[in-house]
């Protein structure tokens, strides 16, 4: 009997053990499964925030690409405008001096400034380097010009003395006349008119003007200027129909206007279409 209930115990000892050696296996099965699907949790979730931060970056840099681009197109329009007072200037260099190496230099520029989309200090200098070329094609026909056009016998005043020449001379040059020849004359519209401009390409002047204030004689010699000016494209000038209807084909209101925009108004003024076209034939471009 007492054996039997031994055997008993054991029996029960053993299942009880082999049920705690289960539940163990279990809980160790579950704990693995949860560390498993923790870890994974853990990587799904560096894995969504590396994304987010590649994300948020791609916007940062995507942002700042914006933004330097803005930068730079809002450059760009100034760009242009130099670009085409360039090709106007190129215009007006025709058939007097080479302005091959000046199209080589501007086309570089306008190159370096298609291919910019971060740096707009890089089309600022660009535009720098046009406006510089445009200088340059005008000081080159200026040049060329000087030596090209003839001069009137005798010398350059009589009356008027030196000094008085001197005064005038300094006038002509103040409106951008240096290198334009001054002589002094008194046959000018049979000696009536104060000054003139000779399609030849210089000035003369009556002896009386040099004791004008300074301001009337800047605005004179800007006005007989202009009509060089106007000699250069008298041929396109003469045959455009705007000329006709703004100016009434008349070149001394003409001058007027062409001085205005330089700065020197006169009695007559001129209208803002009318100086827009005006200013046109300083740079050698009847619109």
């Amino acid at each position: 009997m007492i054996r039997r209930v031994f055997s008993v115990s054991v029996v029960a000892a053993v299942l009880l053990a082999s049920g705690v050696v289960g539940r163990a296996a279990a809980l160790d099965e579950d704990r693995a499964a949860a560390i498993a699907e923790l870890q994974s949790l853990s990587q799904s979730t560096r894995s969504a925030q590396m994304r987010t931060d590649h994300l948020e970056g791609a916007i940062d840099i995507a942002e700042k690409e914006t933004d330097d681009r803005a930068a730079v197109l809002a450059v760009r329009p100034a760009f242009v405008d130099e670009i085409d007072a360039l090709k106007a200037a190129i215009a007006a260099a025709e058939g007097k001096v080479d302005t091959a190496a000046h199209r080589a230099a501007a086309l570089s520029a306008q190159q370096t400034v298609l291919d910019e989309r971060k740096n707009p200090a890089t089309v600022i200098a660009a535009t720098a380097t046009v406006h510089a070329l445009i200088d340059k094609v005008g000081d080159d026909v200026t040049t060329w010009e000087a030596a090209q056009y003839a001069a009137p016998a005798g010398p350059a005043w009589s009356s008027s003395g030196p000094d008085g020449y001197a005064r005038v001379r300094a006038a002509l040059d103040a409106v951008g006349g240096t290198g334009v020849g001054l002589y002094e004359s008194a046959s000018c519209a049979g000696g009536s008119a104060p000054a003139c401009a000779n399609s030849n390409g210089y000035i003369k002047y009556r002896a009386d003007i040099v004791d004008w204030s300074p301001e009337r004689l800047r605005w004179a010699m800007a006005h007989e200027l202009a009509h060089i000016y106007q000699f250069r494209v008298w041929g396109a000038l003469t045959s455009s129909g705007t000329y006709g209807s703004l100016f009434g084909g008349d070149p001394e209101f003409l001058a007027n206007c062409m001085a205005v925009v330089r700065g020197f108004p006169g009695a007559v003024g001129c209208d803002g279409d009318q100086q827009a076209w005006a200013s046109a034939i300083w740079v050698g471009s009847v619109k």
